[in-house]
């Protein structure tokens, strides 16, 4: 299980084929694969020596397509580094698992002094861009254009392909490591699941640097696909890109499902040969799942459950399960079943698997689980037990094995003794027609211990109170769970991938508490 696999492949059997369409620039699978061979010429004569780990800092490109199978086939291992993250945070990621090359494009180029002030592991950067170097930099097109193509590495199997820093959003980040062989075999996965289709064409419009679009690239590498770029998530240059390069394909990130389906100029574009909506890393609500299904038609949705340290897949929601007769059972509000070479079960504190029904810790096993966390092995041991992942997620199964996520086991509302789980209230609260985003959290209470506090983002025009909402939960859920506390927003607080940033919003409520939740 190798990860340039799926390139050697396309170039071999459709070597004039379109790999890559970005900003009106295409290259075949003939030109792309000659490009990371010298990619991997050009990083083995700056010094890479086998598992040393390159970063990338840059929006989304055709440059970031290469990056990935340039430095696997060069035998190093990847740290694509979140665009959101402050200087700080950059510098901790590249020392923390000494990288020292880094690329970056043309956003971030004015970072750089400020990382090398703060990051000793960094040795040398690479500016990858249309146009001359900035000082101090050396040039990626520049260097590809000098570098020999060199023999493949064929690194593989239980070799390090990549050091992934989680985003954060539930403590500190933590650098996952994972092998090729559960980065392979998701994307093997993705495909015999039906995810994706063999030689569709797919965008790329969540960031790159994310898992979620790494594991999308995998799937489009080894199934043959063209990818199709666009710099960052903007609502109009996606139905743009859908519209003109005939995309059957796209994983988005709820938020960016909601901003798109909302747009007022959605009906303007000719959408129909789009077949395919991929979402994940973060759940969706029931009501956002309903207008995205009205608004594009044309489009099956396929849910994706996972998280980083399972490379990221470990349940798949198919298209059939989110129509009539998956709603009939119920089954369109689950995270799906096990995917194929994934086993899940639901264990209590104990890691006993509990009673179909009841809610417990969602537990992964399987070639796609992480080797670890970089440095960490306290956490890593407490994470993984006897090959098992303990996701931190709370769930439960029904009888044909489909997993319900309730919440994040730690960040479950405790209300009066009642567990209420914010998945559930959020899924109430986003089926009234006013709300375009929602967030729930638990903030502390004297009386209660907990109340159920719901943040909103109403829809453009919309009028809403907070008791009008509070009503319309009431007739949905019961009592305990609808929101005591509402609060309008103009935006939510989102990460590098477009996750709600729920420890930004709690951050006010538990200052200076013992008891935080994050």
């Amino acid at each position: 299980m190798y990860l340039t696999q799926g390139l050697r492949r396309a170039a071999q059997q459709t070597p004039n084929a379109i790999a890559s369409v970005f900003q009106g620039r295409e290259r075949t699978f003939a030109q792309l694969i000659d490009r990371v061979a010298r990619i991997a010429g050009m990083l083995r004569a700056l010094g890479l020596q086998p598992g040393d780990r390159v970063g990338m800092l840059a929006l989304n490109s055709d440059w970031y397509l290469e990056y990935y199978p340039g430095v696997y086939w060069a035998g190093g291992a990847v740290n694509p580094i979140n665009t959101r993250w402050s200087p700080a945070e950059i510098a901790f990621s590249l020392d923390d698992c000494q990288t020292g090359i880094l690329i970056v494009d043309d956003a971030f180029a004015g970072m750089v002094d400020d990382l090398k002030r703060r990051s000793p592991s960094l040795r040398t950067v690479i500016h990858v861009g249309n146009g001359e170097p900035p000082a101090g930099m050396l040039g990626y097109e520049a260097l590809l254009a000098q570098a020999e193509p060199v023999e493949d590495a064929l690194r593989g199997g239980e070799d390090l392909a990549g050091v992934f820093y989680t985003g954060g959003t539930t403590g500190s980040p933590k650098g996952v490591m994972l092998p090729h062989r559960g980065l392979y075999s998701n994307a093997i996965g993705v495909i015999a699941e039906g995810a994706i289709q063999r030689g569709c064409i797919g965008l790329h419009a969540a960031p790159m640097f994310h898992l979620a679009d790494g594991c999308f690239m995998n799937a489009m590498f080894a199934s043959g696909g063209r990818h199709v770029i666009v710099p960052r998530f903007e609502p109009v240059s996606v139905l743009e890109a859908i519209q003109n390069n005939g995309v059957t394909e796209a994983l988005l990130v709820p938020t960016m499902i909601q901003m798109l389906v909302d747009h007022p100029d959605l009906g303007h574009y000719r959408l129909e040969h789009f077949k395919n909506m991929l979402y994940g890393a973060s759940p969706i609500s029931e009501g956002l799942l309903d207008r995205a299904m009205k608004a594009l038609p044309s489009a099956g949705f396929t849910q994706l459950y996972g998280m980083t340290e399972l490379s990221p897949m470990a349940t798949v929601l198919t298209q059939e399960m989110h129509r009539e007769a998956g709603r009939a059972k119920g089954r369109h509000r689950s995270g799906g079943r096990a995917a194929i070479g994934c086993e899940v079960r639901i264990v209590d504190s104990l890691g006993h698997e509990v009673p179909r029904g009841a809610v417990g810790e969602v537990a992964v096993r399987g070639p796609g689980v992480m080797l670890g966390y970089w440095n960490k092995p306290a956490e890593t041991a407490a994470a993984l037990r006897d090959g098992w992942m303990f996701t931190g997620d709370g769930g439960r199964m029904d009888e044909d094995g489909y997993v319900f996520i309730v919440d994040r086991i730690k960040d479950m509302i405790v209300t009066g003794g009642e567990n209420v789980y914010s998945v559930e209230v959020e899924s109430a609260v986003a089926t009234h027609p006013a709300v375009a985003s929602c967030a729930v959290i638990g903030v502390p209470d004297e009386q209660w211990g907990e109340l159920v506090h719901a943040f909103i983002v109403k829809k453009a025009g919309s009028s809403l109170s907070a008791q009008e909402l509070i009503d319309h939960c009431k007739k949905r859920i019961a009592g305990y769970k609808c929101p005591r506390q509402v609060s309008f927003i103009d935006a939510m607080p989102l990460s590098g991938a477009g996750k709600i940033l729920k420890t930004q919003l709690r951050a006010p409520f538990w200052e200076g508490r013992e008891r935080k939740v994050a």
